[in-house]
């Protein structure tokens, strides 16, 4: 049985802001990736007393999976029928269903159990439900996928015994003797962080209890054994703090019945597929090599021709949008992010300074600065605004080696990066114009489905009420007039000030967050930042930093998912592929590509095997067009043409193959 995934409800995931941005790991609205990976999340949960806990409370360190997905290569034709013909299943949520909720808590419970009845020594700490399903962080011995079987058998058997759920209050100074009597030392560091009185308590039937303040369902056997799944084990710090212990965290995904089960685990296995990182290899398109150290990309020939293909259109397309092109240093004086407030604030993610000659440098983390000291560089007038500059620019931030993944989570990325001065009354038009330039680069690369968050000011802020209240509602204005739908994050925005954050929907339906534009107070404070009004007097501009594409290396990740690396016709690195029947017409072949080569299109010659294998290797490569070459097309001068995407298209001069894919190039379409 196959199955389609509608979805009920968009998930909230980690945001990219230019000022404390990180590429976010797999953001997903009904899939975890299966892998014995933690990966930072932004996740949130409902701690039992009903404080709001982030799901990164214990961060993560990376164990490797050896599952290597045993996955076809893909054939077009056969994924569109395997998505085509199917039972459609409505795959809830933790918001749209209580009673998915209520199973999944239970779930962590069971499983705690389970693993405490099993391994007596392992000691509990915490076990909220999350996206897709819970997970339970242990101290204990290292697990493996044995143990995992292990602990589902006797997950299933406590819900078999169709166990009562109940629910205690007790005094803090109970809790605090219950707790000691069984030694779990974590429960006591989490009875100390709960301020309110009475205590809680959950039993299953009366072998097992924890601090908890629900919501649960009545039994275990209120839950379906054959809709739970244990998928992985992490290691994970306790409290993120890699100077506490390591633990073992085990995820789990539960549904309301086994129908959806079986629906998410074939959108899992189909993002195992997209996995850009397996694509990346298969594919050759980037490696990241341990000699060189992790987190660092190494973008391959055939990589690097995307690479280009997505720099060339964005820098074309801002030259003709206003900006001025920029490029600035990797490294600056460690005094210019002092001045910023990135040594105050963003300390953490930055790497060591340099001494050089007695004065202290610094990798940077952003752009930003960089681009206030070329608009400094000058005394700017009322009329020069707006001004608008951009840069392709690399940055380097910190992260924990567990945090690493692919492209999605990298110590290096080049960001495209666009700051705006303008005056107050510009605000609106500015933003409607980045709106404007962001829809039309994303739908050149397929994407035409976003979500939109208008984040306002926060409790904690820098700049007055009046400007605050200014640049807010020109940014609400600018979206209404675009007349996109958006959703107000009441006090999300930054302390420098609001912003819209968008998220583009891939293949998947899953959220990536990619573009955010945010108003800045701050910077211009910090630097000085000024201009000479029509008076004569100097005032303090507008900033506005805004990202499209986000991250180069991140973006191409999504774009390796988004298309399962089929990329259309205009961003495949090798776009047609020369196949002689045997090597006889290897002359005719070489004149065919370097025609196509001339007339730039990305062309190679593969022969030295038979043509039925040439054709699949081909395939295998996601080549969009073959030319076969046998003993007529070399008599006729011609090709016959085969499209992975359009099948045989028949046999053609090569004047008109170089112009169906000319053509097909510029309409961003397929043959």
């Amino acid at each position: 049985m196959k199955f389609v995934v509608q979805k009920m409800a968009t998930v909230s995931l980690l945001s990219s802001s230019l000022f404390l941005s990180k590429p976010t790991s797999l953001p997903s609205l009904f899939l975890r990736l299966p892998l014995k990976r933690c990966v930072s999340s932004s996740i949130q949960f409902r701690h039992r007393y009903g404080v709001l806990l982030s799901a990164t409370s214990a961060s993560a360190v990376a164990t490797e999976s050896t599952e290597t997905p045993t996955v076809a290569h893909n054939d077009n034709v056969e994924q569109t029928q395997k998505t085509s013909e199917t039972e459609k299943v409505v795959l809830p949520t933790n918001d749209s269903s209580e009673k998915l909720l209520r199973i999944r808590h239970t779930c962590a419970h069971v499983m705690a159990m389970a693993v405490q009845k099993l391994y007596p020594d392992a000691k509990v700490t915490i076990g909220p439900w999350i996206e897709n399903g819970f997970y339970y962080d242990f101290d204990m011995d290292p697990l493996t996928d044995k143990d995992l079987k292990r602990i589902k058998k006797e997950m299933d058997r406590i819900i078999g015994r169709n166990l009562p759920l109940v629910r205690e209050e007790v005094s803090r100074d109970e809790a605090e003797r219950r707790i000691m009597a069984i030694n779990e030392p974590y429960k006591m560091e989490i009875l100390d962080s709960i301020k309110e009185d009475p205590i809680t308590i959950y039993h299953i039937g009366d072998e097992w209890w924890d601090l908890c303040a629900g919501p649960h369902v009545k039994t275990t056997g209120n839950i379906n054994k054959k809709a739970v799944e244990l998928e992985s084990v992490a290691g994970a710090y306790w409290r993120g703090d890699e100077k506490k212990p390591m633990l073992q965290r085990i995820y789990g995904t539960a549904w309301e019945n086994e129908e959806q089960l079986k629906a998410y685990i074939h959108f899992k296995e189909e993002a195992k597929r997209r996995d850009h990182r397996r694509l990346g290899q298969d594919l050759d398109l980037f490696s990241i090599q341990d000699e060189a150290g992790g987190g660092l990309v190494f973008w391959h020939p055939k990589g690097s021709i995307v690479r280009h293909i997505i720099e060339d259109f964005w820098k074309t397309t801002h030259i003709e949008h206003g900006y001025d092109l920029l490029y600035t240093p990797h490294v600056a004086k460690a005094d210019l992010w002092k001045i910023s407030g990135h040594l105050d604030f963003y300390r953490e993610n930055m790497y060591d300074q340099m001494d050089i000659e007695d004065e202290l440098y610094q990798l940077r983390p952003m752009n930003c600065p960089y681009h206030i000291l070329v608009y400094q560089r000058k005394l700017q007038s009322y009329r020069d605004f707006p001004i608008r500059v951009a840069e392709l620019g690399t940055v380097y931030r910190y992260e924990l080696s567990g945090s690493l993944h692919g492209l999605f989570r990298v110590r290096g990325f080049t960001q495209d990066d666009a700051h705006i001065f303008c005056l107050e009354d510009q605000i609106k038009d500015e933003i409607r114009a980045v709106l404007d330039l962001t829809e039309e680069i994303l739908l050149k690369f397929g994407f035409n489905k976003y979500e939109v968050n208008l984040s306002t000011r926060p409790e904690k802020a820098v700049g007055g009420d009046d400007i605050w209240e200014k640049a807010t509602s020109a940014l609400q204005d600018a979206l209404d007039d675009k007349g996109w739908s958006y959703q107000i994050d009441e006090g999300g925005g930054a302390f420098y000030g609001p912003k819209i954050d968008l998220k583009i929907e891939d293949a998947l339906g899953r959220k990536w967050q990619c573009s955010t534009i945010q108003v800045d107070f701050n910077l211009p404070e910090r630097f000085d930042m000024t201009y000479i009004d029509s008076n004569s007097e100097k005032k303090r501009p507008i900033m506005i930093h805004r990202a499209v594409l986000g991250s180069l290396e991140r973006f191409f990740g999504v774009l390796i998912e988004h298309y399962a690396g089929d990329f259309p016709l205009w961003l495949s690195p090798i776009q047609a592929r020369v196949l002689p029947v045997t090597d006889t017409q290897l002359d005719y072949c070489n004149e065919v590509m370097k025609k196509l080569k001339t007339n730039g299109i990305r062309a190679e010659i593969c022969h030295g095997e038979r043509l039925p294998k040439l054709i699949r290797n081909a395939e295998k490569q996601k080549i969009p067009l073959m030319a076969v070459v046998g003993a007529k097309e070399v008599d006729t001068q011609t090709v016959t043409v085969r499209s992975r995407f359009g099948g045989e298209l028949g046999t053609m001069k090569v004047n008109d193959f170089i112009i169906r894919i000319k053509s097909a190039t510029e309409s961003r379409t397929s043959m």
